[in-house]
């Protein structure tokens, strides 16, 4: 009897401690989630309640924890290479993509739960999250490249921002504005990354790597040509190196808020920056716009920064997991939540048309910016590109954003010495 006794507490303990599906005392199947991002935590707590609200015969009790950027993804990194301890539902940055695709088998194949909205989604934003024609990762934006205007300061050199196309056009109001007003600056030059710089760069029609992800591009007549068309903004004096490296900094910030810049060329996730950190000193001052282009009829955009969400394939109910991170995402009530709770640019283009949404007063996106900031997409839906993540992508980043562009833009190297020096690093750092 004693070993009879002792055999079924040693079951007990053991059913205890595996992590197997259940239900609580309202019948909810428990997922668990990992982020990097503290407001990311709310909106799928909000988005569980909507949900629950909606599945009552399929309710899930979601555990959401926030980790450190770099912590997060090395355990989400080693958990997959164990096949053991995975979330559920896992946040992953754009830059970290790569190495967490390397796992596909690992992950669920969302191809299926997304096909209800695909003729609606921007299909460059889903690119970067695919691998052999499956879709791997569910994207909570666009992060569509567009300007942000100082309306207001732009008028005091008479030039009106709607005339802006080309990036000719761009350099001409700059000059324009240095001689109205010599303490100001028509944009500024990253020195620490390259959100400009990729944006031409697509626009010129390459990108950072050739096709198969295997070769860094860098050592081309484009690059060159970004490089140089930057020099000469720096050149003329209508712009200067970006405080901190680029916008999305302290410094970067700080250097907007004091209202003697014409033009930040960033995301349209940038909003919440303006809204949030930099504050009361610019409401009312920016309008958002089309970024420039070399040539009318070039593309307009691509998205940049991110975060592309996965579900781990021996999770608790993995089927489950993805239609519900579907729905939290990519289904029209869930896109409504990005834009209204978080001020990103909806993967989803079939409510960017739909005033109700888009268009409410209320919004405290709207009412910082002049005018309806949607209106800067609306004619750039079918424009948007993309530039490739891939697993040489981290490589390819480091070097330029700490030494290629503090040499050409900083130092003064010459731009064709730069390149050769950066393409033979890049592919030494590789190969």
């Amino acid at each position: 009897m004693k070993r009879v006794f002792a055999m079924v507490l040693v079951l007990c303990m053991v059913l205890t401690l595996a992590p197997v599906a259940f239900a609580d005392d309202g019948g909810a199947t428990k997922l668990t989630m990992w982020t990097f991002i503290a407001q990311h935590q709310e909106f799928f707590e909000k988005a569980a309640e909507r949900w629950n609200a909606e599945n009552p015969d399929r309710k899930i009790e979601i555990e959401v924890t926030t980790l450190g950027y770099d912590d997060m993804h090395n355990k989400l990194k080693v958990a997959l290479q164990a096949d053991e301890g995975a979330p559920d539902i896992c946040d992953v940055e754009l830059g970290q993509f790569p190495n967490v695709l390397a796992y596909s088998d690992k992950l669920v194949d969302l191809t299926d739960a997304l096909s209800p909205y695909m003729d609606d989604l921007v299909k460059a934003r889903l690119e970067i999250y695919a691998k052999d024609g499956k879709y791997y990762g569910a994207p909570l934006h666009v992060g569509a490249m567009v300007s942000f205007y100082d309306k207001e300061l732009l008028e005091s050199a008479g030039v009106n921002y709607e005339d802006i196309k080309t990036w000719d056009d761009w350099y001409n109001a700059g000059v324009a504005l240095k001689e109205a007003d010599p303490d100001a600056w028509m944009g500024t030059v990253e020195t620490s990354t390259q959100w400009v710089a990729s944006l031409m760069l697509a626009q010129l029609g390459t990108d950072w790597q050739d096709e198969t992800g295997t070769e860094a591009l860098i050592n081309t007549e484009e690059v060159a040509k970004v490089v140089d068309t930057q020099k000469s903004w720096l050149e003329a004096g209508i712009c200067e190196t970006c405080p901190g490296g680029q916008p999305d900094t302290e410094e970067g910030k700080a250097y907007i808020a004091n209202n003697k810049i014409a033009s930040v060329i960033m995301p349209f996730w940038f909003m919440s920056r303006f809204t949030d950190e930099i504050g009361e000193s610019c409401k009312d001052r920016y309008v958002v716009a089309p970024a420039p282009v070399f040539e009318e009829g070039q593309m307009r955009s691509i998205g940049q920064g991110g975060t592309g969400t996965v579900v781990y394939a021996n999770g608790t109910d993995p089927d489950l997991a993805a239609e519900f991170l579907v729905y939290a995402k990519i289904a029209p009530e869930g896109e409504a939540q990005i834009w209204e709770v978080l001020g990103f640019d909806p993967c989803n283009t079939s409510i960017w048309d739909d005033d109700s949404i888009m268009k409410t007063d209320d919004n405290k996106f709207n009412q910082y910016f002049i005018g309806y900031p949607i209106d800067a997409l609306l004619p750039m839906k079918d424009e948007i590109g993309y530039i490739q993540s891939t697993s040489i992508s981290p490589t390819i980043n480091n070097y330029l954003g700490t030494t290629l562009w503090n040499e050409v833009y900083v130092d003064g190297v010459d731009t064709a010495e730069a390149l050769e020096e950066a393409q033979d690093a890049i592919e030494s750092d590789l190969f």
